[in-house]
């Protein structure tokens, strides 16, 4: 005969929650959380210590400052969110720049060269400064910002180019038959051809030649030609697009993604590395 009686439902965790009772997790910069009360998923871009807070950032990039401690979701399973602990020194070797070059310890930056870089477009002089700003300041190389290649001649005509004098330029979206290119073209044949080397990206904006999945994307989004290409990606991914500033907002997080070469694509690192090339035989 079965004891239905032997079971005694004392000698269980009968008050358990159904998803488990919480544990204590580390607050990691780039974990996804949910906030319970509020039901605010976002991932987590700061802690702060004192303040015992950490802040999350939603995929509207809104963001949201909470206390440290119980309430929290981690993939689906209740967490007591604590400060993480401060990770041991790294291995002893040679450090390395965002650009992937052994950085040189106590450095001072050189004196700048002649030469010059210019950098069409002011997010991608920013991207361009993000990776390679401390091999520039090494060696001694100074960036420009150039607002549009429409002005690239005037530019040259003032800097005078010169065997001494070199001028590395990357121009946005450089492909064949374009605007872009005839004008590239032009300088070229023209007095200055020698001491200047004109490379572009293939990218419609530098912001694709930041590789998708630091985003959580699996691709760029397609923007009919009829809508500003920028805006076209903020309203896609649910951005807000509104003006001028909210652009900015949008390129700065996607910036924030950016640690070192290898959350780039190749097809622009290969490009600056050409001109530094360029612009510091010698």
């Amino acid at each position: 005969m079965v004891d239905r009686y032997t079971t005694d439902v004392l000698t269980t965790d009968w008050r358990a929650p159904k998803n488990g009772r919480a544990v204590p997790a580390p607050a990691e910069i780039g974990a996804v959380v949910e906030e319970v009360q509020t039901d605010f998923v976002g991932e987590i871009v700061a802690v702060d210590r004192q303040l015992n807070t950490v802040t999350l950032e939603d995929r509207r990039m809104k963001r949201r400052t909470f206390e440290l401690g119980p309430g929290f979701l981690l993939e689906g399973k209740p967490v007591i969110l604590t400060a993480p602990v401060p990770k041991a020194a790294a291995p002893t070797g040679p450090k390395r720049t965002a650009s992937g070059s052994i950085a040189v310890e106590g450095a001072k930056a050189r004196v700048a060269r002649q030469s010059r870089i210019f950098v069409e477009g002011r997010h991608d002089a920013e991207l361009v400064e993000r990776v390679w700003g401390d091999d520039l300041r090494i060696e001694g190389v100074v960036v420009e910002f150039l607002g549009g290649v429409d002005d690239l001649a005037d530019h040259l005509k003032d800097f005078k180019p010169s065997a001494e004098r070199r001028v590395g330029v990357l121009v946005d979206h450089l492909v064949r038959g374009s605007k872009e290119s005839r004008i590239a073209e032009a300088i070229m044949r023209g007095p200055h051809g020698k001491s200047v080397k004109i490379v572009g990206h293939p990218f419609i904006d530098v912001w694709q030649a930041v590789k998708p999945d630091r985003l959580g994307l699996q691709a760029w989004p397609t923007i009919p030609r009829s809508i500003e290409w920028k805006k076209g990606v903020c309203q896609h991914l649910g951005w807000p697009h509104r003006d001028q500033a909210d652009i900015a907002r949008a390129w700065q997080h996607i910036l924030s993604k950016v640690k070192s070469y290898d959350d780039l694509e190749p097809a622009l690192l290969g490009r600056v590395e050409e001109l530094i090339d360029f612009v510091t035989v010698g």
